[in-house]
C-alpha cells in the first residue's frame, strides 16, 4: 500500500511537471522558431551551469527573451546564446551574494524593459537609476574596449558579464556543484526535476537517470569527509571531557 501510494504520488509530480513543460517549450518554440533547441539544450545542461532544472531555465529565459532578440535584430541563435549567458550570470550572482533568485531575475526583467530601478539587486556597487546604469556600462567599456548602449538588453546583458567576471563571480555556480555540499545538492535536486519531467515523456530517461546519479554521487564525494571529520571531532571531544 505505501509502495503503491509512492508510486501515485511520483506519477502525479511527473504529470504536472511534464505539463509545465509542455507549455514552456511551446513558448521557447514560439520566441526562438529555429533556434529552439538551442535553447531546449542549454535548458537540459541547466541542472550542473545554474542549478536549475530545464522548466526553470525556460520559465526564466521566456521572461526577457522577446527584449533580448529584438535588441540583437531577430537573430535568435545568437539570443539563444546571451539568455544562456544572462542565466548563468543570474546563477552566478545569487551563489556569491546569497541574494534571492526572485530579486535577480526581477532586475533582468526590468532592465529588458528599460527600468533600472532595482539594479542595486545584483549588490554590484551601483544604485537603481538610469545614470548609474550608464556608470556599470562605462566599466565594462573600461574592462573590455567595448562600446555598450544602454538602450540595448544585448548591451546590458554583456555589460553585466564583463562586470562580473571582473569580479570573479563568473562561473561560479557550475564549480560549486561539484565541489561544495550546497551547490552539489542543489544540482541534485534540480536533476531530480528533470527526471521526473523525463518519466513522463518530456526528455530522454536513460540520460536524466544518469545526470541524477552523476548529481547524486558528488552529494556523497562532498558530505562523506565532513561527516567524517565531524564524528572525529566529537570522539575527539568526548575524549577530552572525560
Amino acid at each position: 500500500a505505501v509502495a503503491g501510494t509512492a508510486v501515485v504520488k511520483l506519477a502525479t509530480e511527473a504529470t504536472k511537471s511534464y505539463a509545465q513543460y509542455e507549455q514552456l517549450v511551446g513558448g521557447v518554440d514560439k520566441l526562438f522558431g529555429n533556434s529552439s533547441k538551442k535553447v531546449q539544450k542549454y535548458a537540459s545542461q541547466a541542472f550542473k551551469t545554474a542549478g536549475m532544472t530545464a522548466n526553470q531555465y525556460m520559465e526564466t529565459v521566456t521572461g526577457f527573451s522577446a527584449a533580448l532578440i529584438t535588441s540583437l535584430s531577430g537573430d535568435t541563435a545568437k539570443a539563444a546564446e546571451k539568455a544562456d549567458q544572462a542565466i548563468r550570470d543570474m546563477s552566478d550572482h545569487a551563489n556569491n551574494f546569497g541574494t534571492s533568485m526572485d530579486s535577480i531575475q526581477n532586475a533582468y526583467a526590468g532592465f529588458a524593459k528599460g527600468n533600472f530601478t532595482m539594479l542595486d539587486n545584483l549588490k554590484l556597487g551601483y544604485g537603481g537609476t538610469a545614470e548609474e546604469m550608464q556608470r556599470l556600462l562605462d566599466k565594462a567599456e573600461e574592462i573590455s574596449g567595448f562600446k555598450y548602449d544602454i538602450s540595448s538588453y544585448a548591451d546590458i546583458v554583456d555589460a553585466i558579464h564583463v562586470v562580473q567576471t571582473e569580479m570573479n563571480i563568473t562561473g561560479t555556480t557550475q564549480k560549486e556543484a561539484a565541489k561544495t555540499i550546497s551547490g552539489s545538492s542543489e544540482m541534485t535536486k534540480a536533476a531530480w526535476g528533470n527526471f521526473l519531467t523525463a518519466i513522463a515523456g518530456g526528455g530522454v530517461v536513460k540520460k536524466a537517470i544518469s545526470d541524477l546519479i552523476e548529481s547524486a554521487s558528488h552529494v556523497y564525494e562532498n558530505v562523506l569527509p565532513v561527516v567524517q571529520t565531524a564524528i572525529t571531532n566529537i570522539g575527539n571531544a568526548i575524549t577530552e571531557v572525560a
